[in-house]
This record gives C-alpha cells, structure tokens and sequence, in this order.
C-alpha cells in the first residue's frame, strides 16, 4: 500500500534530525509522498509544508510553559483543524510528548492513524502515563529494546526500531587516531571527563569530578585528563574552576566540542548521567557514572523514579556494567577509588569493549528505516514489523 500523506509535528532541533532520517526513508519507498506539520530546517529541505516554526513548541521550564500556555494551546488547535482538512494516512508526533500526545489523541478519537516517535521516560516515572498513551497511539516506535518491553507489557503496540546514534556511529573505532587528533600520546592512559552539557551540572559536578580528576593524576604520573566542554559557555566554566587545580592544569586538555574523539581517545570516562552514557557505550568505553542534584529534586527523584538504574547501559543489559554513584556517594574519593579500579584493570575494560561493541550492533538497526516500515504497516493496517519480542530484548542485552 502506497504511503501518500505524513502529517509530522517535531517540536525541537533533534526532532528535526530525526524527522529528516524518517521523511528520507519514506521518500525512497513512496518517492509520491507529501509531508505537512512542523519541521525543522532539516525537514523543510527534505519537503515538509511546516504549518508554524520549529521554535514554536521549543519551551523550556515549568514557568515557561506556563507563560506560553495559551499560544500552545493556539497552535494544538490549529494543527488539529490542519490535520483533519489535509486527512494524511497519519500523523507522528516525534519527540515533544507533553504536546505531541495530546495532540495524536485528538486526531486518533477523530480517526486518523498516529504513533509517536522517542518514547518519553514512562517506563522510570509516573508510569501511570501509559494508560494515556494507548489511548493516543496506534504505536508508539522506541530507540531502546527495555522501552519496547515496557510497552509490550502494558498491550500498547509497539516498534522497537534501534537507535539513530548507533547507527550513526562506527562499529569499529581508532583510539590512536582519536589521540592524535587531541595531541594526546599514545603511550598515555587517558581519561575522559565530561560533567554535562547544562550550567547546573557544572555547578553540582564540576569542582567534584575536578577533584577526583586531581586524586587520580597524584597517584599516577602517566595519566593524561581530557575535558571536552559542551559548549564555549562551559568551557569558561571549567577554565575558571580549573584555576583553583594547578597541578592537575598541567596534565589536563580543556577542548570545546569534541566529545566523541575524547571518549574515543579514553581508556576509562567519568561522566555525568544521560545520553552521554550511551555515546561512551557506542564509542566502547568503560566509564563510572557519578550525577549530584539539588536535595529537593533528589529527595522528590528517589520517590518518583521506578528503575534500578539510571545510566543507559546498565538499562539496556538490564544488569550493572557501569558504576554508578548518585549523591552524597559521588565524592571525589569515592569516584577516584572507582576510576583507578577500572584504570587498572586492563582485562575487564577490553571485556567490557567487547561488550559494548555487541551491544552497539544490537541497536544498529537503520533505524529511520524500520521507523518508516512501521509506518507502512500501521497505514496499511498490517501488524508492525516483529521487533519487541522478549528474546530480542535479550540479543541486544547481550
């Protein structure tokens, strides 16, 4: 059956990059399709009829959303009226599921077919929000296998289609190319720190992994530190805190972007929790995650979060392969002592590579692709693709 009409609502920059890789797959299989929603400029070049900005949906905060409450709710209405007039074969929400949900909803009680691409993190809080969510989606198409098993689980049908970023990166990587691009010898152990990306993690992480960095370069002459600041912002964040660390300043390199060749370039990385987890996991590197918050959201996280685990791959092998200290346990000794075992265990990091690198080809899958083939199947009213049995889940676990 020919895919004619896609109605896409992305409400964000990486929803752009994700809606393009989808509208590219389903060009090449119904080269006739049309697109209309809202996209990005990734997905304007691929041909979508983008109804309102990108930005539009790009509201951050709880005091932000409130402010913009009204105007989003415009925009809902307005898309929904658009959708209904246009009547394509379906609609997908990517991403943006506060308002994206309910707008699938909308369209699905008035008969239109809709899924929802990146599954929100239902399945660690507020897990009574699957319930909703059935009622909104024909499918809702995930990344990671233990989200499709989740929703397996609960009778939401679902495609579990791999991961954009393993796709994206290498099944075979070059640690000495890496270092050299970074100016790092190859006879160095080196050890990548990335404390996060937002000014908060900074805050809460930085002078920590700081110190432990430190601990480790006093007990280890021939030990290199890499720092990969996420943005110009951070790296002045970092430059500025570096300054109270000078004798870990001279075995230190402060770059800006270029977290992948640092990881790559590590044999061991210490990070803050996130998708910067699963990006060590894809580069194949053992790592120790540590994460420190403000009380009031540690103290309300520990009541509301449902996993055992919070780092990626240790959700994904559904065991712990990554360590992982959280709080008051991520001190600076505590994360140097953990850091030096993996440093010095040479044996178990090749064997965790190993790991990681059949994990990676796990979620390899060509995921805009197998996006695109649940979407035919759900247009033509044919079951998604075979993708979430539980033995699956067990391949890429493993």
């Amino acid at each position: 059956m020919t895919v004619r009409r896609v109605y896409l609502v992305a409400g964000e920059l990486s929803g752009d990059i994700l809606g393009a890789g989808l509208m590219r797959a389903l060009k090449a299989r119904h080269p006739g399709v049309a697109f209309r929603g809202i996209g990005g400029p990734r997905m304007i070049a691929e041909g979508i009829d983008s109804r309102f900005p990108l930005e539009t949906l790009s509201v951050m905060g709880l005091v932000e959303v409130i402010r913009h409450l009204p105007g989003l709710v415009r925009v809902r209405r307005e898309l929904r009226r658009d959708a209904l007039a246009w009547q394509p074969d379906i609609m997908v929400g990517i991403d943006a599921p506060d308002f994206n949900l309910g707008l699938e909803r909308q369209l699905r009680e008035a008969g239109l077919a809709t899924a929802h691409y990146v599954s929100p993190s239902v399945w660690a809080w507020r897990q009574g929000r699957v319930k909703g969510i059935a009622r909104s989606v024909d499918a809702m198409l995930t990344f990671l296998p233990f989200e499709a098993a989740f929703y397996a689980r609960h009778r939401v049908p679902v495609a579990f289609v791999g991961h954009p970023l393993a796709d994206e990166l290498p099944l075979d990587n070059d640690r000495a190319a890496a270092r050299a691009e970074l100016g790092l010898a190859d006879t160095e152990q080196v050890l990548a720190v990335l404390p996060g990306s937002r000014a908060s993690e900074i805050r809460f992480l930085g002078e920590v992994f700081l110190a432990a960095a430190e601990r480790l370069c006093a007990s280890r002459s021939g030990l290199r530190v890499v720092i990969p600041a996420a943005t110009p912002e951070r790296f002045a964040e970092l430059e500025a805190l570096i300054g109270a660390h000078p004798a870990l300043a001279e075995r230190l390199t402060l770059v800006t972007g270029q977290a992948r060749e640092a990881m790559v370039a590590s044999d061991a990385v210490l990070l803050a929790s996130g998708t910067a987890a699963l990006e060590a996991m894809l580069c194949h590197r053992a790592m120790l995650v540590a994460y420190r918050m403000a009380p009031m959201t540690h103290w309300l996280a520990k009541r509301l979060v449902k996993t055992e685990w919070i780092a990626l791959p240790n959700l994904i092998a559904r065991e712990t392969l990554v360590p992982e200290l959280i709080q008051d346990a991520a001190s600076p000794e505590a994360i140097a002592a953990g850091l030096g075992e993996l440093l010095d265990d040479g044996e178990g990091r090749r064997a965790l590579e190993a790991r990681f690198a059949a994990m990676h080809a796990g979620l390899q899958r060509d995921a805009s692709r197998r996006a695109a083939e649940a979407i035919e199947a759900l247009v033509a009213g044919q079951p998604l693709p075979a993708s979430v049995a539980s033995e699956l889940a067990d391949e890429v676990a493993s």
